[in-house]
């Protein structure tokens, strides 16, 4: 994808959501981390549903030591590989706790160290919680940028790497957001919805979908 074309491309889906935010449910930055490595291999929908409860009580990492490993499985049962994650979450509230201050690190370095965290963990704690330009490369971003031809690459990481050459400076903090919610809702696995994408002129993709499938009574 051309320059030029990567910038219109940026600039149709900030004019279609100005403010893009992620579809998470958190009150401060540690219910973000929290709520981003709940939300492995699970929806956004349901890992809100599991933390409704659970972020009324729970607001910072000593609350979370203080829940304890059982306390927080009872609250995220319904949340796949809930085990797992309830022990990460409570072995990373503890460092946090005891080498951080109870604050959550603003640098990758210090976030993938903790138990759980993998990059796009941090980049989406990054971005969300502290405005960095960071791309989080999911499964929605890793199609769209493929697909479209904007970032190319086998990986999440190529991809990833794509996008902070290319992303223009005035879309680098939400691209994060418009990619995912574009590939969520528009730019879709099975069937895109092309009839409907406002950067369709723009995109690479060859086996477009122009119409919705008709549906028979």
């Amino acid at each position: 994808m051309k320059k030029a074309d990567i910038f219109e491309f940026f600039r149709r889906l900030a004019e279609a959501n100005p403010a893009p935010e992620t579809e998470l449910a958190f009150g401060n930055s540690y219910q973000l981390l929290v709520a981003v490595t709940l939300s492995a291999q699970s929806t956004d929908v349901g890992v809100n549903k599991a933390t409704r409860a659970l972020f009324q009580d729970v607001k910072t990492p000593a609350q979370m030591v203080a829940l304890g490993e059982d306390g927080l499985k009872a609250h995220i049962k319904t949340i796949g590989l809930f085990n797992t994650k309830a022990k990460n979450v409570i072995a990373l509230s503890r460092i946090l706790v005891e080498q951080h201050g109870g604050e959550v690190p603003a640098d990758r370095e210090a976030l993938v160290a903790l138990p759980g965290v993998g990059r796009k963990t941090a980049n989406v704690v990054m971005n969300c919680a502290f405005g960095a330009e960071t791309f989080a490369v999911d499964t929605h971003i890793f199609r769209v940028g493929n697909r479209t031809g904007l970032a190319k690459g086998k990986t999440p990481l190529a991809v990833e790497l794509q996008l902070e050459k290319k992303v223009p400076a005035p879309f680098r903090v939400g691209a994060h957001h418009w990619l995912i919610l574009h590939g969520r809702y528009i730019c879709k696995a099975r069937t895109p919805e092309c009839w409907r994408c406002p950067v369709v002129d723009l995109c690479a993709f060859k086996a477009k979908v122009l119409e919705p499938k008709k549906t028979t009574a």
